[in-house]
Parts: C-alpha cells; structure tokens; sequence
C-alpha cells in the first residue's frame, strides 16, 4: 500500500472519529438543553426560563452565547442559598422567540411580563456582560419593580474608540462561530485558550487559573454548546442600540463589577456607569479580563451577596 494510501485511510478514519465524537457530545449538549425549562407565552412571545432556590427574589441575565443554562450556572456561581432565582432565555436565545422590531428596550419589557407572571413584585438584578443593556433598561423603565442591580463585566455604551472597535471584531468572530453548530464546538473544543483570549482573556489570566476557576470558565464556554439554537440572540447582542447615556435617569441601588484588563466588554463601560448612574458604587478589579467571576469568584459572591442582601425589600 502507498504512503498516499496510507495517509487517505488516517484522514478518513480521523474525520470517523471526530464525527463521531461531535455527534455524541452535541445530542449530550441538546439533551441539556431540550425539556429543562419552563414557557411562559405573552401573545405570539415565547419566554424560556428556569427557576431555583429559596428567599430573595434576583431575575439573573445572561450574556452573549448564554440562555437560561448559562443564567442558572451565573446563580450558582454568585448568589448561592438564599436566593430565589429567575434565569430566563434572553431574545433569540434557545426556547425564547425573536419578536420583531426586538430590541433591548423591548427585551426589558418582556423580563416584566415574566415577573408578573411569576407573581413577584420586586426583585434584584444580576446581570454579565451584554446582559446588561437590557438589564439597564429594564431599571429605566420599570424601577418600581428593581430592589437593585448588579452590572458584572457589562457592556452598557457604543463608542468609536479604537480599542473598542477591536473589542467589537472579538464580538463579530465569536457571532460568526454561532451560525453552526459544529464551528463553535470544534473551536471550542480544540482551540481552547484561543477561545479564552477572544473572549477577553488575557495569556496571565488564562495561565493563572486554579482548578476551580478553570472549572466554571470550562462550564461557561461548554454550556455555549449548541450554538445554532443562541445565534440569533447572539446577532442581536451585536447590533442592538445600547443605552448611552439614558442610565442617567437610573434611580435603584446599583453596583459595578468589572476588572480593568477586560478586553470584550472594556472597562471604560463600568467607568462610565459608575460615574452616569447616581450614587452607583464601582467594585475594581486589576485583573481577571472577562472571565472575572470565575478568577475573583470567592470576592466577587461574597460582595454581590451583602449588595443584594442590603436592599432587599421586607423580609428579603
């Protein structure tokens, strides 16, 4: 047999065995994700969520890529007993439909359609990376329905910055993996520390990671599996209006978690919404990048905790 024989049999008997191995992982990813959730149906609106724990009332928002699994691992992750959790599937993202015209203001409006669905009042917010645009709203529009909020790692304003046009490509690559299943979870699953890096990571942040943090990064970056079914949030993550200037008129308790070396969601965003949002409180991090929540877990619980806790309506 020739060389060239031989080297056609390895490649087919590889591409047998990476096709194998991405059909059992994804059905394991879609299994994870199909029959886990609950529906809540406002006219032609699907909204998807999951619940859990008991005590004060938090509606938790997940970021790009995420959905209500994502949202649900952020509540482990920060909040912990004590706390009744909400985590529903943002706009576009797995069970929850895209209206149209969708927006981020709109999206606000639908976390209030849920809420009354739910039967709770008033709850506090928590909300990662580019959660918090329509976590900002949501405290715009509705403040009556805010005991506080919580920005980690958030985008909160557009800018023509050149750092942050960069920052914006890291997003379109990211989106561009989404539109195929088999795209984010062969990068995800080869090209790992790459993956890291584009996600706002930097190479000391990514080689000082401790088993347990590196747990819930592996967590958060294998939980953004099946792609296809968040694309649609993710596409509209990247194009929504952001809300500027307009958190000005924010009025509830508010605090800002983000670490300075954040390459995704720069840190210019919590600067600006510390400083724009009335008597908000900025909790800085030197380092951590995007993945602060996991490199600062034990800190950055222990603080989102006492915010929470501190404003909490009776009996909270």
């Amino acid at each position: 047999m020739t060389a060239l024989r031989w080297m056609a049999l390895t490649v087919f008997a590889l591409a047998v065995v990476v096709a194998a191995v991405y059909r059992l992982q994804i059905g394991r990813a879609y299994a994870r994700v199909e029959g886990h959730s609950s529906v809540f149906v406002a006219g032609d609106q699907r909204i998807e969520f999951v619940q859990g724990g008991g005590g004060v009332p938090v509606l938790v928002v997940h970021g790009s890529g995420g959905g209500f699994d994502q949202g649900a691992l952020i509540a482990g992750a920060v909040l912990g007993d004590g706390f009744h959790w909400v985590a529903p599937s943002r706009f576009g993202y797995l069970g929850s439909t895209m209206p149209v015209h969708a927006s981020f203001e709109s999206q606000a409006d639908a976390y209030a359609r849920l809420l009354d669905h739910l039967g709770l009042a008033r709850v506090a917010v928590v909300a990662l990376s580019q959660g918090g645009p329509s976590a900002l709203f949501f405290a715009l529009k509705h403040p009556d329905r805010v005991q506080s909020l919580v920005l980690l790692s958030c985008g909160v304003a557009s800018s023509t910055d050149p750092q942050q046009a960069e920052a914006n490509r890291s997003g379109d690559r990211l989106k561009m993996m989404f539109q195929h299943d088999f795209a984010y979870w062969g990068v995800s699953t080869v090209l790992r520390k790459p993956l890291m890096k584009l996600m706002g990571a930097s190479d000391e942040v990514i080689a000082g990671l401790a088993p347990g943090q590196r747990q819930l990064v592996d967590q958060v970056i294998d939980f953004m599996n099946p792609a296809e079914a968040r694309f649609a949030g993710v596409e509209l993550d990247n194009r929504a209006a952001m809300p500027d200037a307009r958190i000005a008129g924010i009025r509830v308790p508010t605090l800002v978690v983000h670490a300075t070396d954040d390459t995704l969601q720069l840190y210019r965003n919590a600067a600006f919404a510390a400083s724009t949002i009335p008597n908000a409180r900025l909790l800085r991090f030197e380092r951590g990048g995007h993945l602060l929540i996991a490199v600062e877990q034990p800190r950055v619980r222990a603080e989102v905790q006492a915010f929470i806790r501190a404003h909490a309506g009776p009996g909270g």
